[in-house]
């Protein structure tokens, strides 16, 4: 990450910061040592890589907290112990075989008074915590506007409400993202205000009917394009209106991307964002999409942006009362100096994807981006659609479980959200991140590494996606490649047979009609009949 354009304002917060802290920070493991942690949110792809980097990384970290709640009929310890064994934090255990003897589940629910937890568990959180990371939250953009507010919005206010207790609290960081406020196309690291009032969006989710809800939707969310980054702007609404009570830090993360070095590199348990479009290009099922090649690309990968998440948590105990009377933001997000294009990601992985390819591929992996409407959606009824169909129809004749046009459906659903941000273009400032990064000594930046949001080889960072999402997604070990190029080379003889095949079929087509029109033309009788008509209809 490295210094971006900012306004006047932004670049005096800047120099505020540094000029009020000319010594280097001290040492941020140090600073963790004998602290107690809160993480909602622990069980996702961001949570289980911050909980992963503090206790590996912070060894002496008292305690971390994280609240998880059952699901689907399983328990919150169940939950645990299965997310103890995934790979994500074998190096961990490796390195230190006790370190989840630091780590404390909490039964609980972020959407629950006082968080749903037991009478001791709150007395536990509110006379030990010193530290809360919040980023639990619902990353399904097609939620209806009354359970994003009850899940995003709501959820927040009811762990803000809770942590204002905490009886020595010293730094609460809110996890929102970099496209909260995405009708701006320049985004400072500041609070913008919402539009709308956040407690009379949550009153009108609690008393409306879900008819009236449903007309005044798109009212109130205005230019945004889901329910998911306006619920987060009014989040960000109300974490400001605490910062006088308690020391708040609001963290902006653009795409989060698979982790570039740690814990593993590759890492990645979600198909939310590139990870869905690489998986689903590298299998054949994906042959086109809505995106301006000329945009950037806002990614960052998921350690570089638990990195920041610590350092950001670490920063707020050392702002003077001044800086400490707004609410510092920060814009996790690459730079100009990093930028990487979608172009040049669909270039690079497109290579990658063929060199490394997926094991269990539908069809040869070739598709394009395009700006063009109709040329896309004919390029997905031909290319996609009519062959998901075909293929269902197949699988039903020979008694089959079918699966294509499923497939195909959420891959079209997913798109429609993406498309959005594949086709516009933000500027996002980061000068106080990035001064956040310089401010450490020399060891510490190696340690907490955010200066490189895109990597300096981003083909090799697009071959790491690639393996980690093989490896971690689609459990497909690195000892099936051999026979994965094999089917691929077959594949690809077998595509460019079938394109040969549809454009001869409608060079055909196209023959038989003109053909057809000029028969009818040339024919004596048509003539014959014309020349009975006169010229005055009679």
């Amino acid at each position: 990450m490295a210094p971006s354009r900012s306004s006047p304002a932004v670049v005096a917060d800047m120099k505020a910061d540094v000029q009020a802290d000319p010594v280097l920070l001290p040492d941020v493991a140090g600073f963790y040592a004998g602290r107690d942690v809160l993480v909602t949110g622990a069980t996702g792809f961001m949570g289980k890589v911050l909980v992963e980097k503090l206790l590996r990384c912070c060894p002496d970290v008292r305690s971390v907290y994280i609240l998880v709640r059952p699901k689907h009929g399983t328990s919150t310890r169940a939950r645990v112990e299965a997310m103890s064994r995934l790979p994500v934090f074998e190096r961990l255990l490796k390195e230190r075989p006790a370190a989840f003897e630091q780590l404390r589940p909490l039964e609980g629910d972020v959407g629950q008074e006082k968080l749903g937890l037991s009478e001791a568990d709150q007395r536990t959180v509110l006379d030990n915590v010193s530290i809360v990371f919040h980023m639990a939250a619902s990353l399904n953009f097609k939620l209806p506007l009354k359970q994003a507010v009850e899940d995003n919005t709501a959820g927040t206010k009811s762990v803000l409400d809770f942590c204002c207790q905490i009886a020595k609290l010293e730094s609460f960081v809110y996890v929102s993202t970099a496209f909260c406020n995405c009708e701006q196309e320049v985004l400072e690291e500041r609070v913008y205000r919402p539009k709308v009032d956040p407690h009379q969006v949550m009153r009108l989710c609690r008393e409306s009917d879900p008819d009236t809800l449903q007309t005044l939707t798109k009212q109130l969310m205005g230019k945004h394009p889901n329910t998911y980054t306006f619920t987060k702007q009014l989040s960000e609404g109300l974490v400001d209106e605490y910062h006088t009570k308690m020391p708040l830090s609001i963290a902006r993360p653009s795409i989060v991307t698979p982790a570039l070095r740690e814990p593993v590199p590759g890492w990645v348990d979600s198909l939310n964002g590139p990870t869905g479009i690489v998986i689903a290009s590298g299998k054949g099922v994906l042959r086109s999409m809505m995106c301006d090649a000329q945009h950037h690309a806002e990614v960052v990968p998921v350690d570089v942006c638990i990195n920041a998440l610590i350092l950001i948590a670490y920063k707020r105990t050392r702002l003077s009362q001044d800086e400490a009377k707004r609410t510092p933001v920060y814009n996790v997000s690459s730079n100009e100096k990093q930028r990487i294009t979608w172009g040049e990601i669909i270039d690079l992985g497109r290579e990658k994807i063929h060199e490394y390819p997926y094991d269990t591929v539908l069809w040869y992996p070739d598709g394009a981006s395009r700006t063009n409407w109709l040329a896309h959606t004919l390029i997905v009824f031909f290319f996609q659609t009519l062959p998901a169909y075909a293929i269902d129809l197949l699988l039903t004749l020979a008694m089959q479980k079918t699966f294509m046009v499923r497939v195909q459906r959420k891959i079209a659903a997913g798109m429609s959200v993406l498309q959005y941000f594949t086709m516009r273009d933000w500027d996002f400032r980061n000068d106080r991140t990035w001064a956040l990064w310089e401010s450490l000594d020399r060891k510490d930046q190696e340690v907490f590494y955010i200066n490189n949001t895109v990597p300096v080889d981003p083909q090799e960072y697009l071959k790491i996606i690639i393996l980690g999402s093989r490896q971690y997604c689609c459990k497909e070990p690195l000892s099936t490649l051999p026979r994965a190029r094999r089917v691929l080379r077959i594949l690809y003889y077998v595509h460019h047979t079938c394109i040969a095949l549809f454009y001869a079929l409608c060079g055909w087509l196209l023959f038989r009609v003109l053909d057809s029109v000029l028969d009818s033309t040339l024919d004596p009788k048509s003539w014959a009949i014309l020349g009975q008509v006169s010229p005055s209809g009679h």
